[in-house]
C-alpha cells in the first residue's frame, strides 16, 4: 500500500486502483462477470472482460434490482454492471491470509454488498481478507422461466467464488483457505452451494447463520414464474421477458408476492408470502442441502451453523403482530407449519397462543433447518445466539433474526444495526462482537471455532449469551418434535414436482 492513500493490484482482467482506509486496502466494484443485460439477460453469468490501463476501484458497483416491498428505492440509471466484488485486506502483500467471502441475505428478493453493515474493515483487521459481492435476486436471479437457466442467483455466487479462487492471492489471500459466510437467504445460498456440483472445491469452510427452510420444487417455481409473467401479459419465456426493463420484471415479482396470500394452492410458500427461493431443478441444484449432505456431499467442507433464539420476533415487529396474535392465527400457523400441531401444544403447556405462533414460525423458518443441516453434515459446529438486542426500547426484539450481522462484522451502528443494538452500543455489544469475530476468524484460519463438534446424543452447542459458553442445545424440545421431518422442496397443491 502506498502512503498517498491508494493501493494497486493486478487481477486476471487488468490492474486495479483501490483506496486505503484505516490501514486497510479496499477495492470496490470489481467486475467478476459481464453485466447480465442485453443478450446476457436472464442467462448464466459470463466471465468479465479485461480492460486496458488501471481501473479505479473506489466505489461500489450498482446493486441488482431490489424488491421495493421493504422500502428499497427505485434504482438510478445504470448499465447493469451489478455483478461486482469488493475486497478488504489489511496486508495485500501478505503470504496467504485466510479468506472470508460474505453472501448477504434478503429473502432472495433484495440485498446489496454495498450495505454499510457489511463493511469489511473491522474483520480485515482481525487477520482475514474479506470479500463481498452482488448476486441477482428476485425474478432476475430466481424467477423460473422457460429458456433461462434456473438458480441464476446461485450461479452468480459460483462465478464470484471462481473469481476469488483465481484472483485473491493478489490481495494477500489464500485461495486454499476460503470460507463462505452468510445469514438468512445468504445462509440458504451457502447450504445450496454445498449441494451444487458446480461449487465443489471452491471453499473449504462455511458459516451458515439462520438457514431458511425455503427451497422450491421445479413445479412450484414454474407456477410462480408463470404468474410473474402473466402480470406482464407475457408467457413465462426468457426470450419474451428479457426484452423488458429490469424494473418491470421486478415490479411484477413484487406484485405476485403481494397477492400470494390469495394463492393457497402454493402451500407454505403462499403462507409465508415468499415467491422466490433456490429451485431443486435436478441439475444446477440436484437435491436439497439436507438430502445432499446426508448422502455425503461437502464432506471436505468444515461447517459452522446456527440460529438465534427468537428468530421470528423481528418479522412480527415489522408486521405489527407483537401483542396482537389471535388464537385463530396461532392455530393456522400450527396447521401450516408444525409437523404435528397437537404435539406442539402438548410439548409447550405453559406457552400462550402468541408464543406458539412465534415459536413454530421460528422453528420452521430457521431454527430447525439449521440444526438439521448440522446433523446431516455430521461434523458441524452448532451455535445459538441468545443475547437479547438492546435496541428498540430494550429487550422487545429478544435475540431476533439479523442480530448476528453487526456482531459478525463489528459494525454496531451501521445501517440496520442501529435499530438492533442502539445508536450508543453498550460495552457488552462490542465485547460480544469481539468474541464472535474471534470464533469466526479462527474457524476461517484453522477450521476450528473453539467449541466441540455437535453430536445429537450430547448436543454440545456454543450458546452466545452475556457470557458465551458451551452447553446442551437449548432447543432440544423443538429438535425432538421435528426429528422425523424431512425438509423437502416446497410444492403447491397442483405441483407434484
Amino acid at each position: 500500500m502506498s502512503a498517498n492513500g491508494s493501493a494497486e493490484v493486478r487481477v486476471s482482467t487488468g490492474r486495479l486502483r483501490g483506496r486505503t482506509e484505516d490501514g486497510v486496502a479496499v477495492f470496490r466494484g470489481v467486475p467478476f462477470a459481464r453485466p447480465p443485460v442485453g443478450a446476457l439477460r436472464l442467462a448464466a453469468p459470463a466471465p468479465a472482460e479485461p480492460w486496458d490501463g488501471v481501473r479505479e476501484a473506489a466505489a461500489f458497483g450498482p446493486p441488482p434490482p431490489q424488491s421495493r416491498l421493504l422500502g428499497a428505492a427505485a434504482p438510478d440509471d445504470d448499465d447493469g454492471d451489478w455483478l461486482t466484488v469488493n475486497v478488504w485486506s489489511a496486508d495485500p502483500g501478505a503470504a496467504r491470509l485466510p479468506v472470508m467471502v460474505w453472501i448477504q441475505g434478503g429473502g432472495y428478493m433484495y440485498g446489496r454488498s454495498g450495505d454499510p453493515l457489511f463493511d469489511g474493515r473491522v474483520l480485515a483487521h482481525d487477520g482475514v481478507v474479506v470479500v463481498t459481492f452482488n448476486y441477482r435476486v428476485s425474478a432476475e436471479g430466481f424467477g423460473h422461466f422457460h429458456g433461462a437457466p434456473p438458480n441464476r442467483g446461485l450461479l452468480d455466487q459460483v462465478a464470484a467464488l471462481r473469481w476469488v479462487r483465481d484472483n485473491i492471492a493478489a490481495f494477500g489471500g489464500d485461495p486454499d483457505r476460503v470460507t463462505v459466510f452468510g445469514e438468512s437467504a445468504g445462509a440458504g445460498s451457502i447450504a445450496a452451494l454445498m449441494a451444487m456440483p458446480a461449487a465443489a472445491g471452491l471453499f473449504r469452510g462455511a458459516i451458515a447463520q439462520s438457514v431458511p427452510a425455503l427451497f422450491f420444487s421445479a413445479g412450484l417455481a414454474a407456477e410462480i414464474g408463470a404468474a410473474v409473467a402473466a402480470e406482464l401479459g407475457l408467457p413465462p419465456v426468457a426470450g419474451d421477458l428479457a426484452g423488458l426493463s429490469p424494473e418491470l420484471l421486478l415490479d411484477a415479482g413484487d406484485t405476485v408476492a403481494d397477492k400470494m396470500g390469495g394463492r393457497p394452492e402454493w402451500g407454505r410458500a403462499a403462507y409465508v408470502q415468499t415467491p422466490f427461493a433456490p429451485v431443486v431443478d435436478g441439475e444446477v441444484l440436484p437435491e436439497t442441502p439436507w438430502q445432499a449432505l446426508s448422502g455425503g456431499a461437502a464432506r471436505d467442507v468444515d461447517l459452522v451453523v446456527g440460529h438465534t433464539r427468537d428468530e421470528y420476533r423481528l418479522f412480527m415487529a415489522i408486521k405489527g403482530e407483537l401483542g396482537q396474535v389471535t388464537a385463530e392465527q396461532a392455530a393456522t400457523a400450527l396447521r401450516e407449519l408444525a409437523p404435528d400441531p397437537d404435539a406442539y401444544r402438548a410439548a409447550h403447556p405453559g406457552v400462550g397462543e402468541e408464543g406458539l405462533y412465534e415459536l413454530v414460525h421460528s422453528d420452521w423458518m430457521f431454527r430447525m433447518p439449521s440444526v438439521r443441516l448440522a446433523e446431516a453434515h455430521g461434523r458441524a459446529y452448532l451455535y445459538e445466539l441468545t443475547w437479547p438486542a438492546p435496541g428498540m426500547g430494550g429487550e422487545l426484539l429478544g435475540a431476533c433474526h439479523g442480530l448476528g450481522l453487526p456482531l459478525t462484522f463489528g459494525n454496531l451502528t451501521a445501517g440496520a444495526a442501529g435499530l438492533l443494538i442502539g445508536q450508543e452500543p453498550p460495552p457488552a455489544a462490542a465485547e460480544l462482537s469481539a468474541r464472535v469475530r474471534a470464533a469466526w476468524t479462527a474457524f476461517a484460519a484453522i477450521g476450528d471455532p473453539g467449541w466441540p463438534v455437535y453430536e445429537p446424543e450430547h448436543g454440545l452447542t456454543w450458546v452466545i449469551g452475556d457470557e458465551p459458553a458451551t452447553a446442551a442445545y437449548p432447543e432440544e424440545g423443538s429438535r425432538r418434535l421435528w426429528a422425523g421431518h424431512a425438509f423437502e422442496p416446497l410444492r403447491g397443491s397442483r405441483s407434484p414436482g
